[in-house]
């Protein structure tokens, strides 16, 4: 397994896996403690697992957490996604910058995303389970969602938004939750 660090996102990481595959499929490993170490990170820090699975078009986020924010390893186990990434950290080199990937169930590739950037993604495949390992206990009274349209953001999402739920329909714009923020 392979780390590298995310330069449009600072402190963010990219592990990728290396698959053994032969006439039954592949195996791989998509978790190391020992690689995780390895860039500065606590493994043992990470407390859920959890798995959405989506359908072509959908479209899930922009999300973040209040607080102390949440760090996060995202995973496409099946399938494809368009994986989307802003650095909302207002002290980080990187702040307001956006990244995008393509996660695949083919690479099994595991983002980690830094506590205080937001995250979202779109589903490109007929059928793609997403994969999320998470430093705190998740509490909804801590979910922030931004408006995946914000002109701020100028996201491309690659597809039409086939279905979102109606917290990502009606977030507000980016500036609205950064005001939030800042008070």
């Amino acid at each position: 397994m392979k780390a590298t660090q995310v330069p449009e996102i600072s402190g963010a990481f990219l592990f990728e896996p290396t698959p053994y595959a032969d006439e039954r499929g592949f195996f791989c490993r998509t978790f190391d403690a020992d690689v995780v170490r390895s860039v500065g990170l606590d493994p043992d820090a990470f407390v859920q697992d959890s798995v959405s699975r989506s359908v072509r078009g959908v479209l899930r986020g922009m999300h973040l957490r209040s607080g102390a924010g949440e760090a996060k390893l995202v995973r496409c186990s099946y399938g494809r996604i368009f994986d989307v990434v802003v650095d909302l950290r207002p002290h980080s080199p990187t702040y307001r910058t956006v990244a995008t990937f393509e996660l695949s169930g083919q690479t099994q590739a595991t983002l980690y995303i830094p506590a205080g950037c937001a995250h979202g993604f779109q589903a490109l495949t007929e059928t793609a389970d997403t994969s999320y390992r998470i430093d705190r206990p998740h509490d909804p009274a801590e979910d922030v969602t931004i408006a995946f349209d914000d002109p701020d953001l100028a996201i491309d999402w690659p597809l039409p938004p086939h279905a979102m739920s109606d917290r990502d329909r009606q977030a507000p714009r980016l500036a609205e939750v950064l005001k939030h923020r800042e008070n």
